[in-house]
């Protein structure tokens, strides 16, 4: 077992530069828009540009569990 004080047990540094440039340069977002942006905003905003990531299908039980869920009526 790796030794936790190690290299190789430190995540990667979050890519500050590149969300950045992202929100503030690409999208143009303002910085008070760009801050109050949730994780799920800024990479629905990189898909948007770079497209979509597969997941693939729903698979028709879960559609059918989704729809017992959250019906429509």
């Amino acid at each position: 077992m790796p030794d936790p004080r190690s290299a190789e047990c430190e995540p990667d540094a979050f890519p500050w530069d590149d969300v950045l440039a992202l929100g503030l340069g690409i999208l143009r977002w303002s910085p008070d828009a760009f801050w109050r942006a949730t994780p799920r905003e800024l990479i629905v905003a990189w898909e948007g540009l770079h497209g979509r990531r597969k997941t693939g299908p729903a698979l028709s039980g879960d559609l059918r569990r989704l729809m017992e869920a959250f019906p429509d009526g």
